[in-house]
């Protein structure tokens, strides 16, 4: 019964509504001089106008956004090939610092040794292996390279010394290498040892000068260099001492050493191929 007349009331309510829009249409036809169909019509379709015209705006809305984000998007993109553009130009301009540093360094060498003939080359890559310190160089016996000829620095740090090679590529073992031993000297005070590359339980190495003698008066940071030899040329720079203590037989001393050479960071190298020890 509540639900009929609820109904009822509804279609009451409607059909007053309808009568007052067309009353109302009447009106403003009578007092404007509209024709009464027109003002009827304009009525009825003033709200649907308005909704359309709304919904045109929110369509020119998303429109510019999607065209404002687009350009946004290119823009971006523009912007991140700049920037990698300037990163790659910065990394071309510190690759050239170091080198014309090495270049102003490797003067300095000539200049101090006028005997060394030197044959520059440049890393390829390194040896895997955890108890082994080589790498390879891409110059070899097409450029007069051989085995047996030492490898340093542009500043004359020993790095090792050349044990196989080929056309066009050479191996070099480093001097944190246990297979090389190198005769050395301690600068400050002249006292002679056997410089030698040893691997510890983790992996990682370290330089030991062994042979010294018992008495043997030493001081941290005290240089070491080459004796000379018919491998290595004499006072090259090997690393500077970090501690010492007795070797196994109690009768000799050794030490350790912190070596001159940084492994990690190596891009070039230079081959002695002539040198004179006199």
């Amino acid at each position: 019964m509540k639900k009929k007349l609820l109904s009822s009331k509804v279609k009451t309510i409607l059909i007053l509504a309808v009568i007052l829009a067309i009353l109302a249409a009447v009106v403003t036809a009578v007092v404007s001089g509209t024709p009464f169909f027109t003002n009827a019509v304009n009525t009825i379709l003033s709200p649907i106008r308005s909704g359309v015209a709304a919904i045109d705006r929110k369509a020119e809305q998303y429109y510019n956004y999607l065209f404002s984000y687009e350009a946004l998007q290119a823009k971006n993109a523009e912007l991140e090939q700049r920037i990698l553009s300037m990163e790659e130009d910065i990394r071309s301009a510190e690759t050239y610092q170091r080198e014309n540093e090495r270049l102003k360094m490797l003067l300095n060498l000539k200049d101090e040794h006028e005997d060394y003939e030197l044959v520059s080359a440049y890393i390829i890559s390194w040896n895997a292996s955890n108890y082994r310190s080589t790498f390879t160089i891409g110059k070899g016996s097409g450029s007069g390279l051989e085995e047996g000829m030492c490898a340093v620095t542009e500043n004359g740090q020993v790095v090792g010394l050349i044990t196989e090679v080929g056309a066009n590529w050479s191996t070099i073992t480093t001097i944190h290498d246990s297979s090389l031993e190198i005769s050395a000297s301690i600068a400050s005070s002249g006292y002679t040892g056997v410089v030698q590359g040893t691997y510890l339980s983790d992996g990682s190495s370290v330089l030991r000068m062994n042979y010294l003698p018992t008495d043997a008066i030493l001081k941290n940071d005290d240089q070491v260099v080459t004796t000379g030899s018919t491998l290595y040329p004499r006072g090259l720079l090997l690393g500077y001492l970090t501690n010492v203590g007795l070797d196994e037989t109690g009768v000799a001393k050794y030490a350790t050493l912190e070596a001159s050479c940084d492994l990690a960071n190596l891009e070039q190298i230079f081959i002695i191929t002539q040198f004179s020890n006199q």
